[in-house]
């Protein structure tokens, strides 16, 4: 049996032109605008950070297809796409709808989805001491969770790459306590599930393998933690749990850097703890690349301690104290059954919060050759 473990980054699509942003930002906005904009903050700060493939467009096949060969080729098994869709319809769909789905090597890689069911906010960028607008509230009605449900059955799942735990379809969703909100409270929502899963096994699938993000530090004005999160978890028969970045969990409390090695040391801590804490449901660690949240402030503005996205950076992410993250992982993870081995990565391109495994013009393929050399190809 293989028990190399799967590793799956988590992959933001907003580099390519929605209508939704051109409606609030201008004809042919995309975030990219923010990265070629940043600039240093503090002294010693490095920015801006140049993309080494350039600021290319997502939903064209063809730059979808570089991407995923160089995943591919360092040992990434999957994208997670952070998905989006609200009672008013989807947004930010044209990156996997357009460019990964048409990608000529699209077989190479296997791909799910993570439900990012958080309220949208004018955060592109966010001016200090401002409330940022609400665009596009997370919750929804249960019309919406059977319309999109009956969607991603119909139009994903049955997508021959895309990415299954034992047969059964990988759907993770970042913001539980928000879906609950939404759908009337815990006895709903579990109702609501069920259904879910009972539509998935109808399709064909043996199941549903339904993740949950958990968290305990807020970051996004708006987001809510889990209360009780064994207990919830257990009573919505959750499959696995696991983590989208560091700072959920890790609290970054040197300004205006806060050293990696502190970060990974609480992360591995945090893994251990919450795997005891959740048992008997799996959870899969995280390990975080970088942060740097610095290009979605508005650039003109004293940058101070004051809450996202005013807040430290990791320091000293090089790609060799990311393998060293990556190491810890992966010993960690010897210490579990074969089956739960799976590991997330923040992120393939979350560059506006300076977390991207996408090559550089400093370090080059550096992140992706240190998941490479820790895990071999997938």
């Amino acid at each position: 049996m293989n028990n190399r473990p799967q590793v799956a980054a988590y992959y933001f699509p907003n580099y390519h032109v929605d209508p939704r942003n051109e409606k609030v930002h201008g004809a042919g906005w995309t975030e990219w605008e923010l990265v070629r904009h940043a600039h240093p903050r503090f002294p010693g700060h490095r920015q801006p950070r140049v993309p080494a493939w350039g600021y290319e467009d997502e939903a064209d096949p063809q730059a979808m297809a570089r991407k995923i060969a160089a995943a591919a080729d360092h040992g990434l098994d999957a994208f997670i796409f952070d998905w989006y869709w609200y009672d008013d319809g989807p947004f930010l769909q044209r990156g996997l709808e357009d460019g990964f789905l048409h990608a000529a090597n699209r077989d190479r890689l296997r791909f799910a989805l993570m439900w990012a069911n958080h309220d949208w906010i004018d955060i592109h960028p966010m001016k200090r001491g401002t409330a940022p607008p609400l665009l596009y509230p997370g919750t929804v009605t249960r019309q919406t969770f059977d319309t999109v449900t009956d969607y991603v059955i119909e139009h994903y799942f049955r997508q021959p790459n895309y990415w299954k735990i034992d047969g059964c379809p990988y759907f993770s969703v970042y913001e539980l306590m928000r879906l609950v909100g939404s759908l009337g409270g815990a006895a709903a929502t579990r109702d609501a599930l069920r259904e879910f899963r009972a539509k998935t096994r109808a399709a064909g699938f043996p199941g549903l393998h339904l993740n949950a993000v958990v968290w305990g530090i807020q970051i996004l004005p708006g987001e809510t933690a889990i209360q009780n999160p064994r207990d919830m978890v257990a009573y919505f028969g959750v499959d696995s749990v696991t983590s989208y970045v560091w700072v959920h969990n890790v609290e970054l409390n040197q300004f205006p850097e806060t050293p990696y090695p502190a970060v990974l040391a609480k992360s591995e801590a945090y893994w251990r703890e919450t795997a005891a804490g959740f048992t008997p449901t799996p959870y899969h660690p995280n390990v975080t690349m970088g942060w740097d949240a610095s290009p979605r402030t508005c650039q003109s503005d004293v940058f101070a301690p004051v809450g996202y996205p005013f807040m430290a950076r990791m320091g000293g992410n090089t790609p060799a104290a990311f393998r060293e993250a990556l190491e810890r992982a992966r010993r960690f993870m010897e210490t579990r059954p074969p089956a739960e081995r799976i590991l997330t990565l923040n992120a393939w391109n979350e560059w506006t919060e300076g977390s991207y495994l996408e090559p550089d013009t400093e370090y080059g393929l550096g992140y992706l050759e240190a998941i490479r050399d820790v895990f071999g190809r997938a």
